[in-house]
């Protein structure tokens, strides 16, 4: 999916001004790198929230449309208000068609439902990773990355350099070859556990109960 952003050079810096333009349904933001300096920016406020909600704008190359000129980045980071539908400010990222971007960017998890280790084994899915971060060019940057899950057993799990990348695209990592996801046991045992407790807790409540009332009998004797 492609995504263009209509942009608005701003000079005016400061908290007064961003309140300013945040009255105006904009949002103050900057993009940097390459060989140009900074600039101050602004957007459209309902323009780039609903971009935010959709999965691929994150980890996609945009295209900026700045007084005329179009130019390629990243968003690298978006502040947005705790509990209110509101952007704060927005970093974009100048990108160069002919160097190596690091992004990260989300993984998909296919076929867990069918997986033997779930649909046969009574496991469940459990993801260590939700995104992970990789190194290309800017046109070769996708959207997602696949994980097939249909041959998991209980037990199984698949690492990062198990991952299917695209030509051109290489995982970034350091260490250990990290798990991405697994198939684990069902919570049989924390299930039993609890039925026990109730049970001795059941047990416990009649002990104490006949305790008390042979102890009310010998008084009465």
């Amino acid at each position: 999916m492609k995504f263009e952003i209509e942009a608005r050079k701003r000079t005016l810096q400061g908290s007064g001004a961003s309140r300013r333009l945040r009255r105006e349904n904009r949002v103050p933001a900057i993009v940097y790198g390459g060989t140009a300096g900074p600039q101050m920016i602004d957007i459209d406020h309902n323009e780039i929230l609903l971009n935010l909600r959709k999965e691929g704008f994150r980890s996609s190359v945009l295209t900026l449309k700045l007084d005329g000129q179009r130019q390629q980045a990243l968003l690298r980071d978006a502040q947005v208000h705790p509990w209110k539908p509101l952007v704060l400010h927005c970093d974009f990222l100048r990108v160069d068609a002919t160097h190596a971007i690091h992004q990260r960017i989300p993984l998909h998890f296919l076929n867990g439902e069918i997986a033997p280790g779930v649909k046969l084994e009574g496991g469940a899915v459990a993801a260590a990773l939700n995104d992970i971060e990789v190194s290309c060019l800017p046109q070769h940057l996708p959207a997602f990355i696949e994980v097939d899950l249909k041959e998991l057993a209980l037990g199984d799990m698949i690492h990062v350099s198990e991952l299917v990348f695209p030509d051109k695209v290489t995982p970034v990592v350091s260490g250990d070859d990290q798990v991405v996801v697994s198939i684990i046991a069902p919570k049989v045992v924390e299930e039993e556990e609890v039925e026990g407790e109730e049970v001795e807790g059941a047990e416990a409540a009649a002990t104490d109960e006949k305790d008390e009332k042979d102890e009310k009998d010998e008084k009465d004797d």
